[in-house]
């Protein structure tokens, strides 16, 4: 703002200094002129039979509108020189010897010019020369000063008062466009002051709209903090749940694991008490615990081995790709299901022609095997169980619909998390470890492809999307032509 103010009292300064100059020089000018024209119409002679040249007062005398003031310095043969003064309040003075003195030094080689004539004051001179008569005119230039002066002292006042008006205008100005900034900080402040570093925490301070027009530059630095606040709340959000996963995967892991571990350890001390003991039968005791330990040592290696599978797909290990037949695939599956779900109704809606992929044959069998066995543990006996394939716009589609009771609400949105159970009891009967579904969409994410699900009383399907033929000759293009939907429908 000093600036800017200075910047313009510069301005104001020169302008006035040069209006000042300006109308100085106008002014000396017009007391030149009218001096000028006075000189020529002094009467230097007497009227008579004999012409006589007059001294200085006898000119001012008989000339008539002089102007208080006026000088007259004469020079004649007949009257040698002789200096007036006119006085409008005293009349008509002779000039004192520093005045003639002033008056005869003064350079008027140009004609004219400004001098300082005793204690008179400034005096603008002119010469003349008529006959043997030469001589110096002046006109006082006091007014002319006083206006100038007038002129500079308004100028400055107005200056000033400019100038004051000025700054209050640029400070308001400059605090109306400055607000929305302080409006920034003060959000930013207060953001700065919440404890994010650990907690479930959320940003609830934006810079108001008003504040944050992406019309102008101010208004845009409100919006970029808000738009970057709402990336920060995003990704705390974001933070918070994955440190809410990763404690429920620690405790679910360590609940699975700690299971078969109880049970192991429960048995081999049964089975060492009964040697050391010598209780009858001991052998058979032993036997039974020991394939005990065996079952729950295999559960456990399952456990692991699931969540080993689950670092390397995060990590884009473990697939090897080759042509998948989706149909062959689906046909296999579902013989397998019905020897397991005996009590349940397996259908197979599949095309005439295979429907190839480029995929990890034995991870794709595995996603589809989990399908169709989540399908027959969690719906009950009778249970029609739909497997069908098709191509839908050059993507793969694989679908397992199932007619029972539909997915719990309250898991629906947490159905493919690690360790999610529709069954909260954990019982062993109801499912496994809870891993089944997230290595599922794991392996289909793997493959670039998606897994949804759908849900509501009588009807729940889940969706396999695969790129159907692939170009990449790695990737299969050695297969046969893709089905198409619908063709040869199987009933169990």
């Amino acid at each position: 703002m000093l600036t800017v103010v200075g910047i313009v009292a510069l301005t104001l300064t020169a302008s006035a200094v040069g209006l000042a100059t300006t109308i100085g020089g106008v002014l000396v000018g017009t007391v030149q002129t009218k001096a000028e024209s006075l000189t020529r119409e002094l009467k230097l002679f007497d009227g008579g039979y004999v012409v006589r040249e007059r001294t200085a007062s006898e000119t001012i005398a008989d000339t008539d509108g002089l102007p208080y003031g006026y000088t007259l310095l004469v020079q004649s043969p007949r009257n040698g020189l002789t200096g007036a003064l006119f006085d409008g309040e005293s009349g008509i003075r002779t000039l004192s010897a520093d005045e003639l003195r002033d008056l005869r030094t003064a350079d008027l080689s140009a004609g004219s010019t400004t001098a300082q004539i005793g204690g008179l004051g400034a005096y603008r001179l002119v010469s003349f020369v008529a006959g043997d008569v030469t001589g110096v005119a002046g006109v006082p230039l006091a007014e002319v000063d006083d206006t100038v002066t007038n002129v500079v002292t308004t100028i400055t006042i107005v200056t000033v008062g400019g100038l004051l008006l000025l700054s209050a205008a640029i400070a308001v100005v400059i605090q109306r466009s400055l607000r929305p900034l302080r409006v920034v900080a003060d959000t930013a402040a207060r953001v700065a002051s919440q404890p994010l570093a650990q907690g479930a925490v959320s940003i609830t301070e934006r810079v108001p709209d008003e504040e944050a027009d992406d019309h102008d530059e101010i208004g845009r630095v409100g919006s970029a903090l808000n738009t970057l606040l709402d990336h920060i709340d995003a990704s705390l959000v974001a933070r918070q749940r994955n440190e809410e996963r990763m404690r429920s995967f620690v405790a679910d892991a360590s609940h699975e694991l700690r299971t078969p571990l109880a049970s192991i350890r429960g048995y081999s001390e049964l089975s060492l008490r009964a040697m050391r003991q010598g209780v009858p039968g001991v052998e058979e005791t032993t036997t039974s615990a020991l394939e005990r330990i065996q079952a729950q040592s295999l559960r456990m290696t399952s456990l692991v081995e699931d969540l080993l599978l689950l670092a390397r797909l995060d990590e884009g290990q473990e697939l090897v790709y080759g042509a998948v037949d989706l149909t062959a695939l689906a046909v296999d599956a579902v013989a397998d299901a019905r020897v397991a779900g005996h009590d349940h109704e397996w259908r197979l809606d599949v095309g005439d022609e295979p429907v190839v992929v480029a995929a990890d044959g034995t991870r794709i069998t595995q996603v589809v095997a989990n399908l169709l066995a989540n399908a027959r543990v969690h719906t009950p006996a009778g249970t029609t169980v739909t497997t069908s394939v098709r191509v839908d716009g050059g993507t793969a589609v694989l679908s397992v619909r199932d007619d029972g009771p539909g997915i719990d609400p309250a898991v629906a949105d947490e159905i493919f998390e690690r360790f999610s159970r529709a069954d909260r009891s954990r019982a062993r009967q109801t499912g496994g470890t809870g891993l089944g579904l997230s290595i599922a969409r794991a392996i289909v994410a793997a493959h670039g492809g998606s897994l949804t699900v759908s849900s509501e009383p009588g009807s729940t399907t889940f969706e396999l999307r695969l790129t159907a033929r692939p170009a990449d000759p790695e990737a299969g293009t050695d297969a046969g032509p893709a089905g198409t939907a619908g063709g040869a429908a199987e009933r169990a």
